[in-house]
Formats: structure tokens, sequence, C-alpha cells
């Protein structure tokens, strides 16, 4: 085996190691759609869940029976049909809804006991009846009114699954038929969940089927890796669900997970075919419990294999995520990271693209670095160096390849030159053998070497011929610059 390949492998399981301590006794949601795994998959995906629930991980099932539902009323000649999404469920049809929704779950428990690990299907799920809106009966189609924690807890904390079927009962007995989706978004809600998964029978989100946000980046498969919870709610407004449509679930008290929008009253945007409309629920469903106190919400393919394993113990991912948090954030480096910084720059410099570094070299400007940082891990970095002239220098943007499709570099150029406003600075420049169009595509232009800041100029390495750009940041001079021409003030 080549040496490099020893080193990914040995990275890693550095990286499942550490992903595996880090979730140690963290609470995750997990939503299966009926669809997304079949018959040969859905052992695996199995096999999955008991390694994460033995890694230490507590996990609350949620399987989705909409594709069985239909085909037992089906089979059995029962009238049935939908209304904004959602099936009236009548009298007759609510014992065949029960009896395909428990076999659904019964899956899940029978190969759990192939894999020697208990579980438990509960009726720990309070509903009410959807009722009469805007003159539609839905019967027994309901809505979650109450989660009882107090018993799902004593389930984790015996070394239990938990599974929840698309069932509810009211106080006095009678059952609803509820959304499997809203039922794992308000038990993920109620229970202050780490993560919560919807496993689909799509990639995530195609960002080439929906408009997206400004600044909003794609994977060279199209996909839309991450969003923020301000960049979820507006990729949901760009496509056609306002905020009075989204609203925002409240804390409720003990076990309880409001929402604003109902299954019944969910919005259903125009101008779409189904699959996007099931994206942007999955999404809104997302956006509002990322909103409250889910830290983050993963939708992913369940029909790749290892997809959930993927997803949870490598920080690139294969899903879209919506994240509460700043998942990837841009800080100052510490002296101590000097060696990660160095060994992002390395391959570079070893190629030509930068220039070679020493660590005492780093050491000796530490403080003008900065670098990015995704769950403990660094994968980017960059510089921001500052002349007497009032002008900046950025360089050294070096990211780890694995995650080059991400934006990271430009994430960080942009970051640089916001610290370089923030300084004051009236301007920025940049010397590049190889990117000079890309610095021209946001705003830099050429000049000549004879420009640059005297220090700066007397150790310009005319053999290796770099070419200069610059960014004006002072507008008042920014007005005034001829088209293409940018004169490096001083």
């Amino acid at each position: 085996m080549e040496s490099a390949q020893i080193i990914d492998q040995v990275d890693l399981i550095r990286e499942v190691f550490s992903y595996a301590h880090r979730f140690r006794g963290k609470t995750f949601v997990i939503h299966v759609d009926y669809g997304a795994v079949d018959d040969s998959r859905l052992n695996g995906l199995v096999q999955d869940l008991v390694l994460l629930h033995k890694s230490g991980i507590r996990i609350l099932l949620v399987p989705g029976a909409k594709q069985r539902i239909d085909e037992v009323l089906t089979r059995y000649n029962i009238p049935w049909r939908r209304e904004g999404g959602v099936r009236i469920a009548s009298s007759e049809a609510i014992p065949f809804i029960k009896m395909a929704a428990v076999d659904v779950t019964n899956r899940f428990m029978t190969l759990l006991s192939v894999h020697h690990t208990n579980a438990v299907v509960g009726n720990w799920v309070r509903a009410r009846g959807l009722g009469v809106l805007e003159g539609v009966d839905y019967q027994h189609a309901g809505v979650v009114e109450r989660v009882q924690l107090d018993l799902v807890r004593q389930t984790l904390e015996q070394g239990i699954i938990p599974i929840f079927p698309c069932i509810g009962w009211s106080v006095s007995g009678k059952p609803y038929n509820i959304s499997s989706r809203e039922l794992a978004f308000r038990i993920a809600v109620s229970v202050e969940a780490d993560k919560l998964f919807f496993i689909t029978d799509r990639m995530g989100i195609n960002g080439g089927d929906f408009h997206l946000p400004q600044g909003v980046d794609t994977a060279a498969d199209g996909r839309v890796s991450r969003l923020s919870v301000e960049e979820a709610r507006e990729f949901l407004r760009l496509n056609g669900i306002h905020d009075l449509e989204l609203g925002r679930p409240a804390a409720g008290g003990e076990g309880r997970a409001d929402a604003a929008a109902a299954p019944g009253s969910a919005p259903r945007p125009s101008g779409y075919y189904e699959g996007q409309r099931e994206i942007l629920e999955y999404l809104r469903l997302a956006y509002l419990a990322a909103g409250v106190s889910v830290n983050r919400v993963h939708m992913v393919d369940g029909r790749r294999d290892g997809v959930l394993l993927v997803e949870v113990f490598s920080n690139l991912g294969v899903g879209t995520m919506v994240h509460a948090n700043a998942y990837q954030s841009i800080r100052s480096v510490r002296l101590d990271e000097v060696p990660k910084v160095l060994s992002l720059i390395r391959p570079l410099a070893d190629t030509g693209v930068l220039i070679a570094r020493t660590q005492e070299e780093i050491e000796a400007m530490y403080q003008d670095f900065v670098v990015h940082e995704t769950d403990g891990r660094l994968h980017g970095c960059g510089a921001l160096h500052s002349y007497s002239t009032g002008q900046g220098e950025i360089a050294a943007i070096a990211v780890d390849p694995s995650f080059e499709e991400l934006g990271i570099g430009r994430k960080i150029v942009l970051y640089l030159i916001s610290l370089a406003r923030e300084r004051g600075l009236r301007g920025v420049f940049v010397l590049t053998t190889r990117t000079g169009d890309w610095f021209e595509s946001i705003g830099f232009v050429r000049v000549s070497p004879e420009e640059l800041p005297r220090e700066k100029r007397q150790r310009y390495d005319v053999d290796r011929k770099s070419q200069v750009l610059y960014l004006p940041l002072d507008s008042s001079r920014e007005g005034s610059q001829t088209p293409g021409r940018a004169p490096l003030p001083g």
C-alpha cells in the first residue's frame, strides 16, 4: 500500500475517533422516509444505527410510513384522498393506517433484534385532530400536541431505542394519523436533540432545482452542502415560502413542541413538482428545528450505503445540513496551531502555487493569520499583512484539497477584505501566479509591481513574475478610479 494511502486511512481513523468521542451521550432523532430505503438497503441502515447506538449515541427512531399506508389502503380498497398534502383519515381507514404504521415499525424492530439491540414501540405521543380547515374535515388526521418526555427519557436511560409510529392518541384514546416528519421535528425540539436526520430518497438539496440565496455555494455534484438558519430562511423565502408562513415553534415548556404551521396548513408553494415541494417541507422543518433547540439538521440520501455514518463521522458530509451555530468559523490562529497551518501551506508551496514558508517565519507573524475551523479541525488558512502606507496584503490562502469545493478559500478572502476595512486600510493587494482571474472576478484589478509598497517591492521576486492585483477599500478613492486601473496609494 502506498504511503499516501496509509496516511489517508490514518487521518480517517483519527477523524472517526474524534467524532465518536464528541458524540458520546448525545441525542440523535432519526427520521427514515419509507421510500428512501428499500429492503436490500434497510439491513445496512439498521446496522449503522446499531453502531451509533453502541458508540454511546442515544437514538430516537421515527419511521415514515406514507407509501406503506397508501399501499395498504389501496390493497383493501379503502377510499382515501389528500388535501393540502395531508391524507384525510376516515373512521374506515384509520384501522388500516394503524396496521401499516405498525408494520413499518416492526420491520425496524425485527432487524434491531437480529443485531442484538433492544428497541420498543411506545404510545408516547399525545395528539389532537386537525378538525375542519377551510371547509375540509380531516377526521382522523391529527397533529402532535405533546410528547411524554419522562417516559421517553426512561427508555433511553435503559439503553433502549424508542421507535415512534406515525400514530398519536388523544386523552380519550382516539387514534390520529400524524405526519412522521412533523413528529420527528417535534420530538427533536422537545428533547433538544443534538442532531435531527431526515433520511430521504434524495441527495439533499439540489441547487439547480431552486433559487439560491447570494453567497450559498454548491458542491461539485450540485448539492447545497450546508445552510445557516438565516440562509435557510432566505432560501425558503426565495422559493415561495414567506416569513408569515414559516413562524417559529415556541419553547412551550416541558414536553411541548408547538409550531406555528401545523401539517394541515403547511405552505405548499406553486410552480414546483412534488419532489421539490417535499424538499422545501423538509427544509422548513429543518429551519424551525435549528432555530430553536436542535444544533444541526441533516437531509441525506438513504439510497447511498453508509450515508448515516459518513454524515456523522465526517465533517465534510454528503447531504445538506442546516446549522444553528456557526458550523464554519474563521478566527485568528493560535501559536500552537502554526504546524497545522504549515501543513496546509506546504503542498501548495511544493507545487509553486504559494511561496514556501518556514515554521519560524509563520510563528514570527502568526498574529496576521486566520484559520477556517470545522468541528475543531482546520481546513483553510490565510493572512492579512499590514504596511505603513495604510495598505494590506492578502497572502498564504490555502485550503485542504478535500474541502476545496466548499468555497472555503473564497470565504477566507472575503473575511480578510472585511477585516482590512475594519482596520481602516485604504486597499489590499495580492500576489499570485495562477488565480488572477478569480481575484478579478471579485473586484481586484491588475497593477504594476512598481506600485507595491516600498518594503514589499524590495522583496518582490522578479524571477517568479507574480501578478499584482489591487482592491481599493476607501469609497471616495474607489469612485474616482478609472475602470480597469487602480493605482496603489502612497
